[in-house]
């Protein structure tokens, strides 16, 4: 017996000995591995989901070896889906939903299953239209977890990095002029001018905007001045939901120009609640309404801009980007 315990503790400093000759001789490698989250604001209308998988699919076709995750921003959104993955009757019924919509977590728990599974290098892109709230909450994370470190050395720190892309309309900053971004947009949405001009009519725009924030909506305005003046001939108005410019302005832009007919469209990524309650609903305050009661004739079209293959390629060219531009490669 005594042979035997004498034999057990030999080896266990043989094994300790050999483990700590390894670590010290360099042996043990840290291997960065890449992986991109898409940070939507999310919806629960199911048909509206199109918008949302058609960015996500275009990232994995772009990066078929980097693994591409979601999760939405929406709190009440996500509680929603949560709910619905508990109910076997509801996934029962839709066997289309993919299971990372029914399971869908925050931006933070997304970058922390991704940091459990090894990587720690991370893109993460939103889907978002502006640089709003959701956006600048993001970027406080983003601070938030590079500046994470540990009592040791410092490539032990949980991330090595994190880069956040910028919404379409682009961000603050001389390195990608959101000038450019907002010119880009004008180009990509050349089909929706194409339908107004079918229907003879001007083009409406109903964007998201925020009451909070000072000056947001700026670069809507300056998109549908843009638009004006890329596609002549042809008036583009675009309202928020919340804040400035509201449907009053729009109305007294689309009388200055003299339209009496408009293609009512939403600008976000997906026709989710908004468009179907806020925008074309028979309600009484829904725009649709409000443009009939103001002489205006209205046609009302259901589809989120990231059902547009051009507009969801901006998230990628700007997931691109920001990868590019932190140094992180992608493939």
């Amino acid at each position: 017996m005594r042979r035997l315990v004498s034999l057990f503790f030999a080896v266990t400093l043989v094994l300790f000995g050999a483990a700590e000759n390894g670590l010290a001789s360099g042996d043990y490698k840290i291997e960065h591995k890449s992986a991109i989250v898409l940070a939507m604001f999310g919806t629960t209308v199911e048909s509206s989901l199109d918008g949302l998988l058609n960015i996500r699919s275009q990232l994995m076709d772009k990066y078929p070896h980097t693994p591409v995750r979601i999760a939405f921003t929406s709190n009440i959104i996500r509680k929603k889906w949560q709910h619905r993955a508990e109910n076997p009757a509801y996934v029962k019924a839709h066997p289309e939903i993919p299971p990372d919509v029914l399971h869908v977590k925050t931006p933070l728990a997304t970058i922390a299953d991704l940091q459990n599974e090894g990587f720690d290098t991370i893109v993460l892109q939103p889907t978002h239209i502006s640089m709003g709230e959701e956006f600048l909450d993001l970027h406080t994370y983003v601070d938030a977890l590079m500046n994470m470190g540990t009592m040791k050395k410092a490539r032990y720190k949980p991330f090595h990095k994190i880069a956040l892309g910028r919404p379409a309309m682009g961000t603050y900053g001389t390195q990608h002029p959101y000038a450019e971004d907002i010119a880009r947009i004008a180009a990509v949405l050349a089909s929706d001018i194409k339908l107004a001009k079918k229907e003879k009519a001007g083009l409406v725009y109903l964007g998201h905007g925020n009451e909070f924030l000072p000056g947001s909506g700026g670069a809507y305005l300056e998109l549908a001045s843009v638009m004006r003046g890329m596609y002549p001939g042809l008036v583009t108005a675009i309202g928020c939901v919340e804040g400035y410019p509201g449907i009053d302005d729009v109305i007294e832009t689309l009388k200055l120009y003299k339209v009496e007919k408009v293609v009512l469209k939403p600008f976000m990524v997906v026709a989710g609640d908004h468009t179907l309650n806020d925008m074309s609903s028979d309600e009484e305050d829904s725009w649709k309404s409000i443009l009939k009661k103001n002489g205006f004739e209205v046609v009302c079209v259901n589809e989120g801009l990231g059902e547009n293959d051009d507009f969801a390629r901006i998230f990628v060219d700007n997931a691109i980007d920001a990868a590019a531009d932190a140094g992180i490669t992608l493939d």
